[in-house]
């Protein structure tokens, strides 16, 4: 048995009454737990009015409750040398800890004690409020930020799954403290939750607090977020730059999708290193930008395909031209030897990211909550080894005959038409 079997062997799931998921993986020779709470609610389970209402709440998580101020919060953690994070995305948010092993009962009352009694005081709101009114500000500084917000929206146009995380100001200021409690009570149920814990742990005895501090919420049905679609569409911001960000977009899959491997390894050899063919033509051989990638980003029912560069206003055409035809060529010709690198690449991607506590439970939270089980690293190489030259070139050329999506800020004046764009992908 290898390390990586060893190591999985030793996961234990239980569920509680509530339903509620517990996972947890002992790691032998690590001193310090990495744990936390992963709810599978996003960005995306808002509704109209409570956009980005999920990003409040996480910074809200450690602003106070019924039991501890926020500077207690930070102390109870920090005094015993720990540290405590939380982060939203599209379809998840968690809130995590790494503390000595020894003291994973005090993580795990903190970590429950923000899930389930903040109080959401009305002086700390107002000034998380003004704190995120200010990281808005300073992405909307960032023409990399505004492009990549502006991608999404007009890749899922008028969804919820393409809306910027943070929000807009006019929902930002409009949040209370009811609003939030209703999310909760609405999102936060125990059969989205899952707990999941590694390093020095045991079993039981999360088992045990989890069951203390998280037990108690009761069981209910959460809604379905809406079904995401992709559209495709355009914008276009012309602004004073040194440079034009641009992103160009096309439809990908989900990750339940039987292409999902396809669909990814294609985007690896197309634009996932130094050896990849958007990197060869674009960078090294006609100096048309500083970098270029490629991308994709899979969701629960839809996925995203992506290409992204800065270049100056005069190559900017010529670079949309040597993209479109790069790609084409890459769907009609991958050859053996750019699959092979590619499945390593991902191989050694998700590997790495399997040898910290942290990538382990994260990996385990949300497979857990995708699949209701934690997919084995041997069935997913798997998947990746079985992946064919054919079935590459079959998803790429599915990708490219989509419609595109085009954000670009700067100064873009020379910027083809999106319909030429779609007529040089599908050529």
């Amino acid at each position: 048995m290898s390390p990586l079997q060893r190591s999985e062997a030793a996961i234990r799931i239980s569920r509680l009454p509530n339903g509620l998921t517990v996972a947890t993986e002992g790691i032998p020779g690590v001193e310090t737990a990495t744990l936390g709470v992963w709810v599978a609610a996003g960005s995306r389970n808002e509704r109209e009015e409570e956009h980005g209402l999920s990003h409040l709440i996480e910074h809200m998580a450690f602003k106070g409750t019924e039991r501890r101020s926020a500077r207690r919060i930070a102390e109870d953690i920090e005094n015993v040398g720990g540290e405590i994070n939380a982060a939203t995305s599209t379809e998840f948010t968690s809130y995590t800890a790494r503390v000595l092993g020894q003291d994973i009962e005090l993580a795990i009352d903190v970590l429950g004690d923000i899930l389930t009694k903040s109080v959401f005081d009305a002086t700390e709101l107002a000034r998380e409020k003004n704190v995120i009114l200010q990281e808005y500000a300073s992405i909307e500084d960032s023409p990399d930020d505004v492009v990549a917000d502006a991608f999404m929206e007009k890749a899922f146009s008028g969804q919820a799954i393409g809306r910027p995380i943070l929000g807009r100001p006019e929902t930002i200021t409009s949040f209370e403290a009811g609003i939030i409690r209703a999310f909760m009570a609405r999102e936060y149920t125990p059969a989205r939750m899952v707990f999941a814990a590694a390093g020095q742990v045991d079993h039981g005895r999360v088992l045990d607090a989890v069951a203390t501090t998280l037990g108690g919420i009761p069981a209910a049905q959460a809604p379905e977020p809406a079904q995401g679609a992709y559209t495709g569409g355009e914008r276009r911001m012309r602004r004073k730059l040194e440079q034009a960000s641009l992103m160009i977009g096309l439809p990908g899959v989900s990750f339940r999708d039987p292409s999902y491997f396809a669909t990814h390894i294609f985007a690896q050899a197309l634009g996932g290193g130094l050896t990849s063919r958007l990197w060869h033509e674009v960078r090294e051989t006609r100096g048309l930008a500083y970098s270029i990638d490629a991308f994709h980003w899979p969701f629960t029912d839809c996925g995203l395909f992506g290409i992204g560069a800065g270049t100056s206003a005069a190559d900017l055409p010529a670079l949309v031209d040597v993209v479109t035809a790069t790609a084409r060529q890459a769907a009609q010709g991958i050859e053996p030897a750019e699959l092979a690198r590619a499945r390593a690449q991902l191989k050694v991607a998700m590997l790495a990211a399997l040898e910290t506590p942290g990538g382990r439970i994260d990996r385990a939270a949300r497979q857990l909550l995708a699949w209701g089980r934690i997919i084995p690293a041997e069935e997913t190489i798997a998947h990746v080894d079985a992946v064919t030259v054919e079935e590459v070139r079959a998803a790429g050329a599915r990708t490219l005959a989509g419609p595109p999506t085009v954000a670009a800020i700067g100064p873009i004046k020379g910027l083809q038409p999106l319909r030429d764009i779609a007529a040089a992908f599908a050529a």
